[in-house]
């Protein structure tokens, strides 16, 4: 891998490794290298990389990461210690993620810019639905924007096929699951109230209330759910979107993790306090995705022809968007003495 890859300054670092900005020595392209941290050798290669990769090698979709290649850096051993060897993904280098772009004081984003920014996202998950993959960890900081103003979905290591039909145009919402998958998926402030409930049948409709976290939170600069445990996230939901009933989420009740909930009515006041930020297509829009009945909750086909997309401003064209010096969401937690640029600018 070093014989190929000059390294340069780290992007980002969660359970899976770290990402790094890399430069290809032949041809000087510049890539990101996604490192699959190996937390025990006896026990082979991570289920979820597998499952990654394998995901990754289907899909061909502008607004998809697409994997270029793994690269091997064997172990070696030296001054009577080894030095793990390490697996690589190999995807292109893109100039920002959307939460180092919403973090970025010096960064404006105009109406026309929000539009195309959804446009693309939800192209990229209609994409995903039609193929029945479902990511399970949309958020702002898997979203990648390089400067000709494409976005794309990245980082798909919680990500799974399902077995229902895809979404169809003029459906009310996903089908309804056929089978459980694991509960532990979505990070907290981008989790839908049904997987804070306990529900492990669930449907496409869990990537459309990130979409739904990630449209308000492009208008507020910030993320929309600010959650410091389940139970408080809930609550957070439910100050926006007021309490689960029989009608706004059919069953809710029954679900496994219902009974810890003991909040009392709250009021909805999503319209009241996004109406101003958004117009009201913008709202409605918002509402759609924000349904607590995940059976109702508009599905990425249907969100692509709402009329906040009709009306003017339309969305921009991605290649007139600005260009931005590089903002990723990992900056904002470089330690100082830390290689690679540091933009002090930026919000805390």
């Amino acid at each position: 891998m070093k014989k190929e890859y000059e390294g340069l300054e780290k992007l980002g670092e969660g359970t899976f490794g770290e990402v790094h900005k890399a430069r290809h020595r032949q041809t000087h392209r510049l890539v990101a290298l996604k490192k699959i941290l190996m937390h025990n050798e006896k026990e082979g290669f991570p289920i979820t990389a597998i499952r990654e990769i394998k995901i990754l090698k289907q899909l061909d979709h502008l607004n998809v990461i697409p994997l270029l290649e793994m690269t091997i850096e064997r172990g070696v051993w030296e001054k009577n210690k080894k030095h793990r060897g390490s697996i690589c993904m190999v995807t292109p280098y893109m100039d920002h993620d959307l939460a180092g772009l919403l973090e970025n004081s010096t960064v404006t984003f105009t109406l026309p810019q929000i539009k195309c920014y959804m446009v693309q996202l939800l192209e990229g998950i209609k994409y995903l639905h039609d193929n029945q993959i479902l990511h399970r960890d949309i958020k702002a900081a898997n979203l990648l924007i390089d400067n000709q103003g494409i976005l794309k979905i990245a980082d798909f290591g919680l990500a799974r096929k399902f077995e229902e039909d895809p979404p169809q145009p003029g459906d009310r919402g996903a089908q309804p699951a056929r089978r459980e998958y694991t509960n532990c998926v979505v990070t907290r402030w981008y989790r839908p109230p049904e997987l804070l409930l306990g529900e492990r049948k669930y449907t496409s409709a869990i990537d459309m209330w990130g979409v739904g976290c990630i449209f308000g939170e492009m208008y507020r600069r910030k993320p929309l759910l600010i959650g410091n445990s389940d139970m408080d996230q809930l609550l957070k939901i439910f100050q926006l979107c007021g309490s689960p009933t029989q009608e706004t989420m059919p069953g809710w009740d029954l679900l496994p993790d219902a009974g810890g909930v003991h909040f009392g009515p709250i009021k909805r006041v999503l319209e009241i306090e996004y109406t101003q930020k958004m117009g009201s297509h913008g709202t409605m829009l918002f509402a759609e995705m924000l349904k607590l009945d995940p059976l109702k909750r508009i599905t990425a086909v249907n969100a692509l022809e709402h009329p906040y997309f009709k009306i003017p401003p339309l969305p921009a064209n991605p290649h007139d968007l600005p260009t931005y010096a590089s903002s990723h969401e990992y900056d904002k937690r470089r330690p100082p003495n830390e290689g690679g640029p540091r933009n002090d600018n930026r919000r805390g």
